[in-house]
């Protein structure tokens, strides 16, 4: 069973804002030359790296819901140029919308079994996906998706 992680996605305001980010970072490494392959670098390696890329997801909480994923498809650990360890989560630049799900706060990144993780949008309630954005989020608010 694959393993997944939760992640705050701190200032963007919806999945929108996040897929613009990508695309933009993406066109400027493609622009400098570099390879073009979309990240996410943290401080803490995962341990459990091996189960995150059997087929796991990075999981975004934005504005207090979880609302998306990407596949994981590499935890790249690195040593920056102050000495310090950190990992690049090496990610599919795919963003597949979720069912939303409210979480609270925390720092750093969580890991999310699978078992425990929304399901893609449409997946099971197909009227969710062709709901407004706003009226989902109220409606989950109010615990009623």
């Amino acid at each position: 069973m694959a393993l997944n992680l939760l992640k705050l996605c701190v200032g963007c305001d919806g999945v929108e804002d996040l897929e613009e980010w990508i695309a933009m970072r993406l066109d400027q490494r493609r622009r400098a030359g570099e390879p073009v392959e979309h990240f996410h670098t943290t401080r803490m390696i995962p341990t459990r790296a091996s189960e995150l890329v059997d087929g796991g997801s990075l999981f975004w909480v934005i504005k207090g819901s979880v609302q998306c994923r990407q596949r994981l498809l590499e935890v790249r650990p690195f040593i920056d140029g102050e000495g310090i360890s950190r990992c690049h989560l090496m990610l599919d630049p795919i963003v597949v919308r979720t069912d939303w799900q409210p979480r609270r706060a925390f720092q750093g990144w969580r890991y999310l079994k699978q078992n425990e993780a929304p399901l893609d949008l449409g997946k099971g309630r197909k009227g969710v996906a062709e709901m407004p954005v706003k009226l989902r989020q109220e409606l989950t608010e109010l615990g009623l998706l």
